[in-house]
């Protein structure tokens, strides 16, 4: 008997659209990261007191993060109730919207202080729109994929963001490099401007999509959980607050993506700023390779010596990174820079949407995951803007920030080190509670 094309073709689909999504909806979001540190302390803040506008800009870099715990709420809740794809077509227009409009804004030199306000609330709604993004992307990729590679199947989620980083990184490249009065009056738009394409893309990619059948039998089998924020509460309190330890690691891509960019390209470095954007390029470049090599790997050996080796190794390596930028030696930032993020900090962004998926159940996952992760991105998205207090008056502490970024790097490995491993639980027994004998004996047996 054949099996149905769905049960073929599907996993690849999930996988697809949600390395498509992902990377049309992260382009619009790291646009923002580099545009934060290199062009609007200039455009929207004071230019009589560089190093206040500086960090004011890099603090607005953040309250995306601080406005996607609000947004998994909302998101988590609807997308346990109503399914994975409505969420997943949702996020896409809402990202592309806002940031076409961050294109549209006044200057300060225009309408004063209204225009740090607009940029704010852009800003907001592009944090709303990503909390709900990769816990839908991930959800629906792992209910989906074969039992034997969620790991490899859920990491396109992930490679997806690290494409998406990369196009943002690219699309800037020519923009920097502009005369600076055309890249302060209109260059600095065009790569917002170009994200009205997303609401058009996301739509067409993602409204074929078919939900998954883990959901399905789920509302079929039990029906919806009406608050399914009550029950991840109840029964998975734990696991909520190890993936809100584990999410903090996301410092480590803030921290490389922003602060680094801004420090290298300060007075006190130097360096250039085309020359910079072509180090997260490539390292992104790297990553789009590693992260599913580091995922399938996971399939194989476990999910969590995996994110381990990408958690404690990260400790090391951005300290060896930033060390680098401040000797001012391009070849060396360069090879640091791709090892740091590009190789080692793969091997935790690869794996960590199936190892954080598969702590919860279906009816609550979506909840789960985005609550979890979006917490503790909150913190990571303001470690830049504490990055560049440590930094000291003159921006250049580079060791004080390697530290801070490190000591963020060990409640994740805590948090792997206490959790259980998922990586060969059959699908429908994710999730359940630890004082379940049952799935405790067939877990260990897998």
């Amino acid at each position: 008997m054949s099996v149905p094309d769905t049960a073929v073709g599907q996993p690849k689909k999930a996988a697809t659209a949600a390395w498509i999504g992902s990377a049309l909806e992260y382009y619009d979001f790291f646009i923002y990261g580099s545009a934060a540190a290199l062009i609007f302390p200039e455009v929207f803040f004071d230019e009589s007191d560089p190093a206040t506008a500086t960090l004011l800009s890099l603090a607005t870099f953040g309250v995306a993060y601080a406005a996607r715990p609000v947004g998994a709420l909302f998101l988590g809740h609807y997308g346990d109730r109503l399914g994975r794809k409505k969420i997943m077509v949702f996020t896409l227009i809402l990202m592309g919207v806002s940031t076409f409009l961050i294109g549209c804004l006044p200057t300060r030199d225009q309408v004063g202080t209204l225009a740090p306000v607009l940029l704010v609330l852009c800003r907001v709604l592009q944090g709303i729109s990503a909390a709900g993004e990769q816990a839908s992307a991930n959800s629906m990729t792992l209910e989906h994929a074969p039992p034997h590679r969620r790991g490899f199947f859920t990491s396109f989620t992930l490679s997806g963001t690290q494409g998406g980083q990369l196009l943002a990184t690219l699309v800037f490249i020519p923009v920097a490099a502009l005369p600076e009065e055309q890249l302060l009056s209109w260059g600095w738009r065009v790569p917002f401007w170009m994200s009205i394409a997303v609401a058009v893309v996301g739509y067409v990619i993602r409204r074929k999509l078919e939900e998954t059948p883990a959901f399905e039998r789920q509302a079929a089998a039990e029906g919806v959980v009406k608050l399914p924020l009550a029950v991840l509460m109840r029964e998975h309190w734990a696991d909520v607050l190890r993936v809100i330890a584990g999410a903090l690691v996301a410092s480590v891509s803030t921290i490389f993506t922003v602060w680094a960019l801004s420090y290298a390209t300060s007075d006190s470095v130097g360096m250039d700023r085309s020359a910079m954007l072509w180090v997260g390029a490539l390292a992104n470049l790297v990553a789009l390779g590693a992260i599913p090599l580091w995922a399938a790997l996971s399939d194989r050996i476990g999910r969590r010596p995996v994110y381990l080796i990408g958690a404690a190794g990260s400790a090391v390596t951005m300290f060896l990174y930033l060390w680098a930028i401040s000797t001012g030696s391009y070849p060396l930032t360069l090879v640091l820079g791709i090892v740091a993020f590009g190789v080692v900090y793969s091997a935790a962004n690869g794996v960590w949407p199936s190892f954080y998926g598969e702590m919860f159940s279906t009816r609550v996952r979506l909840s789960g995951m985005a609550i979890g992760t979006q917490i503790g991105f909150a913190v990571a998205g303001f470690a830049v803007t504490f990055a560049a207090q440590i930094a000291g008056p003159n921006g250049d502490d580079w060791s004080a920030v390697a530290l801070f970024t490190a000591a963020l790097c060990v409640p994740p490995i805590v948090a792997a080190l206490t959790a259980r491993e998922t990586a060969k639980v059959p699908t429908e027994q994710l999730g359940e509670r630890a004082s379940d004998k049952t799935a405790q004996r067939e877990s260990v047996a897998a």
